[in-house]
């Protein structure tokens, strides 16, 4: 399951959100272009790059199974046992795309190989449906073709337009696919010419409610009260958008932002209209948020767009961690990849040094601190991954605050995840915000859990700390992520660095340094 329809399914719901919110490579690896994109080294000591580095041999491994032969496409997951996820998605091919130019970075493949398997795939993308230039929500890795749901039926047998699978267009998953094709347009440029074809027509604006704006949070004109200037978070091909707002500015949707802006397809009001935490009401018709996991600090203050030069009214929110004056930008359901998965490609922590930058950071020790202190893990790191056991489940993981009093909580949303489980890929994550604390982390988990870790492919992807359970099986989605997250501390900027030289980073650049995050 991808990202927009595991949190549609799990957790956004329609009647849910309208009731809650109305790599130092080899010689021929080739030089990376112009840009630089500084990153802290963190104080990793040779040793621990050396880790780093065969975790990454490690799991490429995985890779070397994952990728359909005859497609060339990435399939979901693998295991546990012999079990193959013969299915893909958008998410899926734009990550598999990061995590070939991070093993080419990091020397664990040749350019060759990687501008073989870069090819390959983009050629078979060039051929699958697609509509508004994005792909569709499952495709069947054997075939390249559209399928309801994973192991259902072909698309073409579903004869009447409908609301499901085979006409949804998913706002976040095509951000990530976006974002893999403009790292690969400039990790290697002999491939800009079918990445340019792929780019040239999508159409992001499909995902942008462009209904009249009010001074108010939302707008009761229009049906439900919702709050215009948003991003959707899809749209049904031939019907149109999906009836529901990415309403949270700190949460993985965001990439979809990023890549509109950044194709002049969406307006920086999107940016600005989409909420950091869940504001108070300015207007009577706005909705009562108070049933958010705190009541946030924090100021409404006015921010011109640098992008259309108008104002707008911002609220510029925050939590705090309880008992302590750590200040945070809470995620809606207190999952690490909410926050810190966007900041493998664009570089918030520089971009926005004095906004989603510092966002980033905190989130990683918010993550730490309650893990260690709260709920006396001996690891941390909640995300949304597999279940820690061999069903082959998924969960909404997350940071929620469940052991806090009510109105001290972590997550904007406290019913929307569990604690249960602590995913490996967070702790890469936070390994390129808080290296140390991070790396600690990733060994700690191999020592105490040397079952959740083989060569044949690095991390499996759950692990559940008070009983042991792992669950033996991976996602190329969280494999990606740590082949992202090691290429970015070993490479000296790793994905950034192609994504701020593509000329679609302007956006992002802009916005990121136009922000100012309320918290200390």
């Amino acid at each position: 399951m991808t990202i927009a329809r595991r949190y549609r399914r799990l957790l956004f719901p329609l009647a849910l959100v309208m009731a809650l919110v109305g790599l130092a490579g080899p010689a021929d690896a080739g030089a990376p272009p112009g840009h630089p994109v500084p990153t802290p080294s963190g104080g990793l000591s040779s040793a621990q790059r050396a880790s780093l580095l065969s975790i990454a041999t490690d799991t490429w491994n995985f890779f070397r199974a994952d990728v359909d032969p005859r497609t060339h496409l990435p399939l979901d997951n693998l295991g546990p046992g012999s079990v193959r996820g013969e299915y893909t998605s958008a998410a899926n091919i734009g990550v598999y795309l990061w995590a070939v130019v991070s093993a080419r970075d990091l020397g664990i493949i040749s350019r060759r190989e990687a501008r073989t398997r870069l090819g390959q795939t983009l050629a078979t993308v060039s051929r699958l449906q697609r509509s508004h230039g994005f792909l569709y929500q499952w495709y069947d890795t054997s075939t390249g073709a559209t399928i309801k749901n994973p192991g259902d039926a072909n698309c073409s047998t579903e004869t009447t337009p409908a609301q499901d699978n085979c006409s949804f267009l998913s706002a976040v998953d095509n951000g990530w696919y976006a974002s893999g094709l403009a790292v690969v347009r400039q990790a290697v440029p002999e491939l800009s010419r079918p990445v340019d074809a792929l780019i040239a027509p999508m159409d992001f604006s499909i995902f942008y409610d462009n209904r009249a704006q009010t001074a108010c949070n939302t707008n009761p004109a229009v049906a439900g009260n919702q709050p215009t200037g948003q991003m959707y978070g899809g749209y049904y091909v031939d019907q149109g958008p999906a009836g529901y707002h990415n309403g949270a500015l700190y949460s993985d949707p965001r990439i979809a932002m990023y890549m509109g802006m950044g194709l002049r397809q969406m307006p920086g009001d999107v940016w600005w209209r989409t909420w950091r935490t869940l504001p108070p009401q300015q207007c009577t018709t706005d909705p009562d948020f108070s049933w958010q996991g705190q009541a946030p600090g924090g100021y409404w203050t006015n921010v011109v767009d640098p992008l259309s030069h108008k104002t707008f009214r911002v609220w510029e929110g925050h939590y705090t961690y309880p008992g302590t004056d750590l200040s945070y930008l809470p995620t809606f359901s207190g999952g690490m990849f909410e926050g810190l998965m966007a900041n493998l490609v664009v570089p918030e922590t520089t971009w926005g040094a004095k906004g989603l930058g510092r966002a980033d950071v905190r989130t990683a020790q918010v993550q730490q601190k309650y893990a260690t202190d709260a709920l006396h893990y001996p690891i941390w790191g909640e995300s949304p991954s597999s279940t820690a056991d061999d069903t082959g489940g998924y969960g909404i993981f997350g940071a929620v605050g469940l052991t806090l009093p009510a109105g001290e909580q972590l997550s904007q949303c406290t019913s929307c995840a569990t604690e249960t489980t602590v995913t490996p890929h967070a702790s890469f994550l936070a390994l390129t915000v808080t290296p140390q604390a991070a790396m600690n982390n990733i060994d700690t988990m191999r020592r105490l859990f040397p079952g959740s870790y083989s060569r044949d492919g690095g991390f499996y992807d759950a692990i559940n700390p008070t009983t042991g359970a792992i669950g033996h099986r991976r996602l190329v989605l969280d494999q990606s992520m740590i082949m992202a997250s090691i290429d970015k501390v070993l490479d000296h900027g790793g994905l950034q660095r192609y994504f701020a030289a593509d000329p679609t980073s302007w956006a992002a650049r802009a916005v990121l340094g136009a922000e100012t995050v309320s918290f200390s």
